[in-house]
């Protein structure tokens, strides 16, 4: 081992931690020297959204002790930006194994640094706790929580008081308060009880009546009586929000997936608690053929996120892509926008550079305004706070399964994702005959109209400190040599968002992005096909987004150029990633 790695190691033995943690390491060094050398090779990196890791002994993995720092540096960080100001911080977290040990962690840090920290009394959705932020006029918010990873990880998010995920200088200036935080002597471990204070009923029934009030229209539950739905929370914090929630827009036929419905850390029922992945909606998909179900919702553990699964028109259950549940809500929502009267040129929607250009598209039809922003919830967020007062917000979304209809929350939001989603499916179904649709139906009259986007996504993990550096070098390989073509046709621009600046290979000149700095590249080839990389920010990956169109002509059949598309995307993949 290097003799930092050592030096790490012998101070977790020497001084005052846990007896527990300098067994562990012990054992390690008898059993299994390599893993704990990943646990200590580096500090846990405290990101632009906080951290995340997997959970164990070590400067490199989520403990007590690496939550600990964090919240130190965050306490010292927002002592200096509100001066002799009475500091509240809003503190949430999911149903992960130490995670109510975490937040109870990160309440009594901050009330010894004097901060006043509103803890909910158990867990707690991730919007909820965005919406805590500001309507309890915090200063802060902290989540505990890694989303949808694999139940060995857990998380640590950090928002400011708009509510949304910290953005530039904040998310900088955190990191640096953070990496001074060295030592257990810097960090003041002694609760405060009197700056503790449990929160839960009043800020719940806050939260869901604004959810209410986002209602398009108030009656489709009812006029829809047969609507069935499937829900599961995968063992997550969506049991504790959602069902009230649908059960507030009127729909009485929901169905739980028993074995999901109680929130476990283990995460019994999955290999990972994840909507995106079919497997993990494989009992939801067993309980909605058993009950006839004509929707399907899952949410993950922080409920953030939402995946879906629609009646086909043969009548069997599809699981719909992010991209695909965006395409259908951006266009519902907009068009009853559009239906009472309310666009006015006014409005805006958001997506990030990642997501469908579908729903550029849709927005262009709508005569709204779309902004894109980088990757990532907390820029969809940013764009809301920067147009207060100028342009009014309408929806955002992102591929991966997030999306915000209303302004009160300032993160993706799977609760009232689900009620607007469900309200959708009920109001087509409700329309009545020759307009009666499943949503399938309507997402074909949409790919009709405006083209079929197809979207896929191919993530490669690298495990360690030698995946960390082969992602950098594919990274590094891709800017400085960029392929020329790709699926037959010429690569005729990129865009390089670390340098700021979009190439035109074409003409030969370059412009420049008016978007903040970040390691992804972007490919686009003649016939409207686009690949994006970027290396992920939370978890060990590098991630490939591939996207092709292609017109669908009055007789074509869509599974026929759905066919076509799928080997587009394939061949993509294999020039790619060779």
């Amino acid at each position: 081992m290097k003799s930092t790695v050592e030096q790490r190691i012998q101070t977790w033995l020497e001084e005052d931690y846990d007896q527990a943690f300098k067994d562990e390491i012990r054992k390690l060094q008898k059993e299994n020297p390599q893993e704990l050398e990943e646990s200590f090779y580096r500090t846990l990196e405290f990101g632009t959204g906080g951290l995340r890791g997997i959970m164990g002994v070590g400067t490199n993995r989520m403990n007590k002790y690496t939550v600990g720092f964090a919240t130190q540096g965050l306490a010292n960080y927002l002592v200096k930006c509100f001066k002799h100001q009475h500091i509240k911080v809003a503190i949430s977290h999911d149903s992960r194994l130490h995670s109510r040990e975490f937040a109870e962690i990160t309440a009594s840090i901050l009330s010894a640094n004097k901060i006043e920290a509103f803890l909910f009394k158990d867990l707690r959705p991730t919007p909820e706790l965005s919406f805590a932020v500001r309507h309890l006029k915090c200063h802060a918010g902290i989540m505990v929580t890694a989303s949808h990873n694999p139940r060995e990880y857990n998380g640590y998010k950090v928002y400011w008081q708009d509510g949304g995920q910290l953005v530039p200088p904040h998310d900088k200036n955190v990191i640096e308060e953070v990496n001074k935080i060295t030592s257990l002597s810097q960090v003041k471990w002694t609760r405060n009880d009197k700056l503790v204070h449990i929160i839960g009923e009043e800020v719940d029934k806050a939260y869901l009546d604004k959810i209410a009030a986002l209602s398009l229209n108030p009656s489709a539950a009812k006029k829809a009586k047969g609507l069935k739905i499937v829900y599961t929370p995968l063992h997550g914090t969506g049991i504790t929000m959602v069902p009230k929630a649908l059960e507030m827009y009127g729909f009485q036929n929901v169905y739980l997936v028993d074995e999901q419905a109680v929130p476990d850390g283990n995460f019994p029922t999955v290999k990972s608690p994840n909507p995106e992945e079919k497997s993990a909606l494989e009992l939801a998909l067993k309980k909605a053929d058993e009950v006839e179900a004509d929707l399907i919702l899952a949410t993950d553990p922080d409920a953030d996120r939402v995946g879906i699964a629609i009646r086909d028109s043969e009548g069997k259950m599809k699981l719909l892509n992010g991209n695909q549940t965006g395409t259908l809500l951006f266009h519902y929502v907009l068009s009853q926008w559009q239906a009472n009267g309310k666009l006015n040129g006014d409005q805006f929607v958001v997506k990030t550079i990642v997501t469908t250009d579908l729903i550029q598209t849709i927005a262009t039809d709508f005569n709204v305004e779309c902004k894109e922003v980088l990757t990532g919830f907390k820029y969809i967020a940013e764009a809301i706070l920067k147009s207060e007062g100028q342009k009014q917000y309408v929806v955002g979304g992102e591929e991966s399964y997030g999306y915000l209809v209303g302004d009160f929350v300032r993160d993706k939001d799977a609760v009232s994702a689900c009620c607007l989603i469900a309200e959708m499916a009920a109001y087509h179904l409700a329309t009545g005959a020759p307009n009666h649709k499943l949503l399938a139906q309507v997402l074909e009259d949409i790919y009709k109209k405006h083209g079929y986007y197809k979207e896929d996504l191919l993530s490669i993990t690298k495990t360690g400190k030698a995946g960390v550096e082969e992602i950098q070098q594919m990274m590094a390989n891709y800017r400085n040599n960029p392929p020329k073509e790709l699926g037959g046709q010429p690569v005729t621009m990129m865009k390089d968002y670390a340098v700021s600046k979009s190439f035109d290979f074409v003409n030969n000149t370059n412009t420049v992005i008016d978007l903040p700095t970040s390691n992804v590249l972007q490919f686009f080839t003649a016939d409207g096909s686009k690949v994006t990389v970027r290396p992920s920010g939370t978890e060990p990956k590098i991630k490939f987004y591939f996207s092709v169109v292609a017109p669908i002509r009055k007789r074509a059949k869509i599974t026929d150029e759905e066919a076509k598309l799928n080997e587009k995307i394939d061949l993509l993949k294999k020039e790619m990633v060779q």
